[in-house]
């Protein structure tokens, strides 16, 4: 029989940190870029997941993340284009939830997060303006059953710029759902978080090769500042 090729996992002892780091630093890296319009989509900025001080749910990467998070939000209104903030939180019986609330059931529980609680409340460092679309979600992508998908379509947006929490979680759902949806997704590496540095490393580098340009958030400031 002739040996298969391409089947066997690769294994080469390599930390997700150093794979990430490798794969940005190929000069012959591939963008989707830019489009003409963007939107900052800031996810489940909330106190259950960033409020370390508060909520053993809640993780920190990078401690200026927040700080990004506003500065490209604030450049983003100054030149006219949206800004949107999602969270998460569901009703008293959770029945809203699905199956993604029943594999555990304590205090910590993702479905446990109730409206209007401390964990659903946007981290108060969050500057959030008025006229910011916010809404709360019950799954992953911000995309799902949310009006983000009609509401960048009344903004001609093409380009989705995507912060939060987690890198493996919802911010890789959003990313994806975008590049479905036909966008260009672009997701700035510090203004990201993660439980573990090799979640987030890892879905970094995914990302970056199949659905999302991972750039440093200087190159979305640059970008917003030079329109």
């Amino acid at each position: 029989m002739p040996e298969l090729i391409g089947t066997q996992m690769v294994e080469d002892g390599r930390t997700a940190r150093q794979i990430f780091e490798d794969v940005m630093g190929n000069p012959a890296r591939k963008k989707f870029g830019f489009g003409e319009k963007l939107a900052i989509v800031n996810v489940d900025v909330q106190q259950s997941y960033t409020r370390t001080d508060l909520f053993k749910t809640a993780y920190e990467t990078d401690p200026h993340q927040i700080d990004y998070i506003n500065r490209i939000s604030e450049l983003a209104r100054a030149k006219d284009m949206p800004v949107i903030w999602s969270r998460v939180a569901y009703k008293d019986d959770a029945g809203d939830a699905g199956v993604w609330g029943t594999r555990t059931d304590t205090e910590d529980s993702l479905q446990n997060i109730k409206y209007g609680s401390a964990r659903h409340e946007f981290d108060p460092r969050c500057d959030i303006n008025a006229d910011d679309l916010q809404f709360t979600k019950r799954m992953p992508s911000v995309f799902f059953e949310t009006p983000l998908a009609s509401y960048l379509t009344f903004h001609r947006v093409d380009t989705v710029v995507i912060t939060g929490g987690s890198t493996s979680g919802c911010v890789r759902a959003t990313a994806v759902d975008a590049l479905s949806y036909g966008y260009r997704a672009i997701v700035p590496i510090e203004t990201c978080a993660d439980k573990h540095e090799s979640y987030h490393f890892a879905n970094l580098t995914d990302l970056q090769l199949k659905y999302a340009d991972v750039e440093p958030v200087q190159v979305v400031i640059d970008w917003l500042e030079a329109r």
